[in-house]
Order: C-alpha cells, then structure tokens, then sequence
C-alpha cells in the first residue's frame, strides 16, 4: 500500500509586520482535496504536526467563495468532520521517519509562514525527501516551508529547482502584501528558487525532479492528481 506523510502547520495566526496577529491555519481546500484523492486512491495517510499539536482550519477557508460555492464548501467542510478524529491526533513531526512514506505532503494556508518556514525538523523532512527521490508536494503557501530546509554545509538543497506557491500578485489581491513581513514568491527566489508564476487563482502546477508544486488552492486537486499518477505508473 502507498502511503503520504500530511505535514501541516500547527500555527493558528500569522504575525503582520506591525505586530498583529491574523488569524489562520491551514486552508481547508488544500488539506481535505488532497486528502480525500489520497484516501480513494487506497493510500495509508498519516498527518503529524509540529510537536503533535492539533492543527487549526483557517476560518477564511471556509466561506463560499473561497471554497468555490456553497456546495463545494459543504463537501470539504463535511470531509473535514469525517477525518477530524486524524486531525484531532496528529504525530509530531519529531517522530516520524521520511522513508517509512512514498510521498511528503505540505498543504498551505498562512500557518507556515509562521512556524514552518523556520522549523529545523520540517527543514530535515524536505531534505531528506528531495534527497531520497520520495516525491515532495507543496502547495500554495506551504513552499515557505523550504525556506527552513539546509544542507550541513548552510546551502539551501532547493536552488535551482523549478517550482511555484503563492505569488505576491496573489498576496497583494488578497490584501494582506502591505502587512506581510515577507512574501513566498520573493523570499524563494532571493534564495535561488527558479519561480514560476501562473495566472492569479487560476490552478497552476510545477514539477522538476521529484519536487511538485501547486501555486494556490485551485490547484490543490490537480497536484494531488499528478502525484497519485507518478506514483501510480512506477508500480
């Protein structure tokens, strides 16, 4: 059986670049899409978080118009509640082991710009993922993830790649680029990161070497698709 480590954010804010806190989480599309095409697909699924806290929905995520309609928000919201006992229960981070899984999943919401993008653990995870060809998703905020991934040397492992997440265009649209102490979309590429930026909300997905990434929550499915394919054509 193929299995997917979920690493989710356990932050319930993001902290503004006036000291504020905005509230956030995890974005409920880009956790339950993937999850739900995972758990079809008759994958074994484990989600850990930073110290095994239970991770929060960011309530933006779960409006109408976020979720695209009313009847695509009732689907994720009911599949949220269907899966809440794995949420509710998450490992640590601290305690898994990168080749135990096929896949590395990161799923996005403003969460992981405040404890991801500078967790050494989560840094280690991504490393160890990309070294050892397990295809690695990360999708629309999730990439400030790699921002915390370092070789023994201080290099960052992904220069180079060619990959995509959230872009300052869609930060900016969405409002809250005035108050971001950084931005993915720039803060990757300062680091090296070969960025490419599709359309605003419009899905998008990059792929170079076993590194998949998904540029927003519209394109959370197709990722997941993508992977479920890869995977599946090795077999």
């Amino acid at each position: 059986m193929n299995s997917v480590l979920f690493v989710v954010s356990a932050a319930d804010h993001w902290t503004l670049n006036d000291g504020s806190l905005h509230p956030t989480g995890y974005w409920a599309e880009e956790l339950a899409e993937p999850h739900r095409l995972f758990s079809e697909a008759d994958w074994e699924i484990t989600i850990a978080t930073p110290n095994g806290v239970a991770p929060t929905v960011d309530a933006g995520s779960l409006s109408a118009q976020a979720a695209g309609g009313e009847d695509r928000l009732a689907a994720i919201a009911a599949y949220l509640d269907v899966i809440s006992s794995e949420l509710q229960k998450p490992r640590s981070i601290a305690d898994v082991t990168v080749a135990d899984y096929d896949v590395v999943f990161y799923p996005g919401g403003h969460g992981p710009m405040e404890d991801l993008a500078v967790d050494a653990v989560s840094g280690r995870i991504m490393t160890e993922a990309l070294d050892s060809g397990l295809i690695l998703g990360v999708v629309c905020h999730a990439p400030a993830a790699l921002l915390a991934a370092k070789r023994d040397d201080g290099s960052w492992p992904f220069t180079g790649y060619r990959m995509t997440g959230f872009t300052d265009e869609e930060e900016t649209l969405g409002g809250l680029a005035p108050k971001a102490p950084w931005l993915v979309q720039s803060r990757l590429v300062e680091l090296g990161a070969d960025f490419v930026a599709g359309e605003a909300w419009a899905p998008h997905t990059e792929i170079d070497r076993n590194l998949y990434t998904g540029q927003n929550p519209a394109s959370s499915v197709t990722l997941a698709s993508a992977i479920i394919a890869e995977v599946s054509a090795r077999v």
